[in-house]
């Protein structure tokens, strides 16, 4: 079987982790800040904190930007659940934006539209949440022209971007966003096992992140109450969580990270072939846009005169393991429940109906991919 995603480790990762284990502190020792600088100076974020999931990293990013009880979070559905969950972990509500058509991400249009209507409402967000969808940068100039008059702090999930570009910045570097989220799962840009990232340019964020990452325990005397008792002293200064990253999946990160551009290249390589071979058959293809270059963390092709489960089935039976990402969040029972219904969202549920992702990571070799197209071929045609 030909999975839709795969992660690419080699004897310099395993050989990393290995002298974490054999000659180092597993936690809490310096491997961790090694990878927290390492992508700073690659994404040209000013601080980073490293975490143990994306997830985690969004909760901490919410909790950083002061999202709580009576708060309202906008995102859009077209994402995994953990990029809405995150506000219902601190109390806030949730809404969504739809997305553009297009590039399968936020709808600035339709962004321009629902802030005018929440402002005469008296129902603005404190936080929005936008999604790099498969690895394309939204468009987050014209998002944060929009947002900032506001007072809305901008996050960015980019748990599938990481490598990519926006106005030739690396997507992470902050440069029209409060905070930006990575991750390290499997099938991302780069593994860590599980893990993640949250990155800022912004010192109150950095120092809010760092405290509620870390069980909101400091030993920095300029943040704590009364005396400071010697250098084993510590205070908890605030109610925070144990997310932090262990010095072992820091280490497979740290020599991950350095194979990152060419990760982003051999993906790019293979989105191109698929861009060329697939063009004549019945699909809609993604888009590529002049502002941004993708990191093609998922090359996802809409269906356009065939029944999507059919073809899902057909091509799993001839060995080629298509997957589909992502059911909208506000289908999801637990979101029905809050009085979402089929129709609000048009364009994310539409997406969803075709949608069909197809393989693509960096050791996909030449022969796998021409079986996938050979197959598609032969269901389609």
């Amino acid at each position: 079987m030909i999975s839709y995603g795969k992660h690419a480790v080699d004897q310099a990762d395993i050989d990393a982790v290995v002298e974490v284990l054999e000659n180092q502190f597993l936690t809490q020792g310096a491997v961790v800040p090694q990878f927290e600088i390492a992508l700073c100076e690659y994404t040209g974020a000013k601080y980073c904190t490293a975490v143990n999931s994306a997830t985690s990293g969004l909760h901490v990013a919410c909790l950083a930007a002061g999202v709580g009880d009576g708060d309202i979070v906008w995102t859009v559905p077209n994402s995994f659940v953990a990029s809405a969950n995150c506000a219902l972990f601190c109390g806030a509500t949730v809404d969504f934006v739809d997305i553009d058509s297009q590039t399968r991400n936020i709808c600035v249009t339709q962004l321009a539209i629902k802030l005018k209507q929440a402002e005469q409402a008296g129902k603005l967000p404190k936080a929005l949440i936008v999604v790099h969808f498969s690895g394309l940068s939204c468009d987050m100039q014209n998002i944060s022209k929009l947002v900032k008059p506001y007072g809305i702090i901008l996050i960015e999930d980019a748990a599938h971007a990481l490598g990519g570009v926006y106005q030739e910045q690396k997507i992470g570097s902050c440069q029209f966003s409060d905070m930006a989220v990575l991750s390290f799962h499997p099938v991302k840009s780069i593994t860590s096992a599980e893990g993640g990232a949250i990155l800022t340019n912004c010192p109150p964020f950095a120092e809010k992140i760092q405290l509620y990452a870390k069980h909101g325990v400091t030993r920095d005397p300029n943040l704590m109450q009364g005396e400071n008792h010697g250098p084993w002293y510590y205070q908890q200064v605030t109610l925070g969580y144990n997310y932090r990253l262990s010095d072992v999946h820091a280490a497979l990160g740290l020599s991950q990270l350095k194979k990152l551009d060419s990760f982003i290249a051999k993906r790019l390589e293979r989105a191109q072939v698929y861009q060329k071979a697939l063009a004549y058959l019945p699909l809609r293809l993604p888009s590529v846009e002049y502002f941004a270059t993708s990191a093609w963390h998922l090359y996802m092709v809409e269906l356009t005169h065939h029944d999507r489960k059919d073809v899902y089935q057909k091509l799993h039976e001839m060995g080629v393991g298509v997957n589909v990402h992502y059911i909208p969040i506000h289908l999801q029972p637990y979101y029905q429940n809050m009085g979402f219904q089929v129709g609000d969202f048009p364009n994310s549920e539409g997406f969803y109906n075709n949608a069909l992702t197809l393989p693509l990571y960096p050791t996909l070799t030449v022969t796998e991919q021409q079986t996938v197209i050979d197959a598609l071929e032969q269901v389609l045609v």
